[in-house]
């Protein structure tokens, strides 16, 4: 197999693992002086359902370049969400982006995704099955997206805040070393 075939496989390996979601498509018009110029912006989500998720924005003169640019701009900005073992988020976060605050909440086994388009298509590109959402200011789909990725980047691990702390696991959930 030559490099370039080898290159090949591991690029198509790749796009099978990430599935994408396209959250808005928005026509943009420009006034020139023959009449109005129309181009799109597109905003899509790329993920791979266990904890790697990633949002791009592209623009282009026809809608499908606009959301192929999308998505190869949200898989070169793929970032790490930490999930617990029943796919949910392990506590309560708030994400902001300038006008936007996005509050996650964990939820039971069977909740669902109970969220609007712009966050669910965020969560659910990460792999989270249960969770409760609340979107707070603006909802222009742009900011609520990276605001939800925001939250989903504050997260922490229950060992994360108890090495944050300097204290023991059992300390953290009240077991016999807490003082």
């Amino acid at each position: 197999m030559s490099e370039r075939e080898r290159h090949q496989h591991q690029h198509q390996e790749m796009e099978k693992e990430f599935s994408e979601k396209v959250v808005k498509i928005n026509r943009v018009s420009k006034v020139v002086k023959g009449g109005r110029r129309f181009s799109f912006n597109a905003l899509a989500v790329v993920g791979d359902n266990h904890g790697r998720v990633g949002i791009g924005l592209g623009k282009a003169n026809e809608v499908p370049d606009a959301i192929r640019k999308a998505i190869e701009s949200a898989r070169r900005q793929l970032r790490h969400v930490r999930l617990t073992r029943k796919n949910t988020i392990p506590h309560e976060v708030v994400g902001r982006f300038k006008a936007t605050r996005v509050t996650l909440l964990p939820a039971t086994p069977g909740t669902g995704i109970i969220a609007g388009e712009a966050v669910r298509a965020v969560v659910e590109q990460a792999g989270i099955h249960d969770v409760l959402s609340k979107v707070i200011g603006s909802k222009n789909p742009v900011n609520v997206v990276r605001a939800t990725l925001d939250a989903l980047e504050q997260m922490e691990t229950p060992i994360m805040s108890a090495r944050k702390r300097g204290v023991s696991l059992q300390h953290i959930f009240g077991g016999k070393g807490a003082a």
